[in-house]
């Protein structure tokens, strides 16, 4: 149910988001370098795969920071009604 509040108190995962990839990316680039020294190539290609999948998540996590927010309705727009769980429709 929505009250009518959230977009003065939304708060977005993407800071978060970004510095776990960031944490994650380093692992498997640890993981990448050690097991190729190690001789694994198995697991040092499944780390670079990995590797290549935290990078392609962290473009996309900067550009969505770099969009800035986006459209939130003001205080003109009226909280939805809620579901009263009888299916009525709405007029």
């Amino acid at each position: 149910m929505r009250t009518g509040n959230e977009p003065a108190t939304a708060r977005s995962p993407l800071r978060m988001r970004f510095w776990l990839g960031v944490w994650g990316l380093l692992w498997a680039v640890a993981g990448t370098a050690l097991f190729a020294l190690a001789e694994r190539p198995g697991w040092a290609i499944a780390c670079a795969v990995l590797t290549l999948v935290v990078m392609t998540d962290l473009m996309i996590v900067v550009h969505r920071l770099h969009q800035g927010p986006h459209y939130q309705p003001g205080r003109g727009i009226p909280p939805y009604e809620p579901d009263h769980g009888d299916n009525r429709r709405r007029r």
